[in-house]
């Protein structure tokens, strides 16, 4: 249940910067910063906290590489799905969530690799032993 939520944050996190619908952080901004400057700022910054806090906690977890190989893996799998005629790419939103997904699922990964990998081994990362 606690990959699902930080998997789920991480869309969410994703989505609400953009997507193909009109109700996205950049579409706002866009048509409302002149207007609604603060707020906007606002918003904008609580966005790069989450992201900050994302993708510290992937890079220190899988690294660079490790972001790289997960999101081949969905890349293929995305492929592959394409291939047997299971998904199609015409559908420019569609392709857009599944970018969002693909994504969402790399920051998912990487932030609870350290909860994974402590589980698998029983030893725990130098990070965590304050827990």
């Amino acid at each position: 249940m606690a990959f699902f939520l930080r998997w789920a944050f991480a869309f969410g996190l994703l989505a609400m910067t953009f997507n193909p619908t009109e109700w996205n952080y950049t579409r706002w901004a866009m048509g409302n910063y002149t207007d609604e400057l603060p707020i906007t700022v606002l918003l904008g910054l609580l966005l790069v906290i989450g992201y900050i806090i994302y993708l510290r906690a992937t890079l220190r977890s899988i690294g660079g590489f490790g972001m790289f190989l997960v999101f081949a893996v969905i890349a293929a799998l995305i492929w592959v799905l394409a291939d047997w005629g299971v998904l199609t790419l015409e559908n420019t939103s569609m392709n857009i969530w599944l970018g969002i997904f693909s994504l969402s699922v790399v920051l998912g990964v990487g932030l609870n690799w350290s909860h994974v990998r402590r589980v698998l081994s029983g030893q725990a990362d130098m990070d965590d032993t304050g827990d």
